[in-house]
This record gives structure tokens, sequence and C-alpha cells, in this order.
């Protein structure tokens, strides 16, 4: 799984981070950095409420081949 974020729509709430911060980071003007391409299994339920989490839903959850 990996998370695609929609950069011009996020507004830098920083939910995402609160909920997974293993996963996401955001800077003092609220810019979101995805520190990890892939997501490993054991955090998936994490990312998965981080995504429902965020307000304007920049954020999409995307399933990848293994």
């Amino acid at each position: 799984m990996r998370v695609e974020f929609d950069e011009p729509r996020c507004d830098g709430f920083g939910f995402c981070e609160e909920v997974a911060p293993e996963v996401f980071e955001t800077d003092d003007e609220g810019m979101l950095t995805i520190l990890m391409d892939e997501i490993p299994d054991e955090l998936a339920d994490k990312v998965e409420a981080a995504t429902r989490a965020c307000p304007v839903a920049a954020l999409k959850l995307a399933k990848t081949q293994r």
C-alpha cells in the first residue's frame, strides 16, 4: 500500500501526523511530507485512519503489487 497526496488540496491541519507520525510529518508552515513510499502492513490501520482523518481529503490509499 502507498499513500497518494494531493498537495494543492492540503491545508496543513496535521491530523494525519497526529494519527500516524511514523508516516506523516508536517513542518512549521503546514507542508506535509510522507516519510515512506511503501506502507508496511503493521502501519496499514493507522494510515487508513489518518487518511480518513483528513478534513479536505488530500490523502488517498493505493494498493501496490507485491
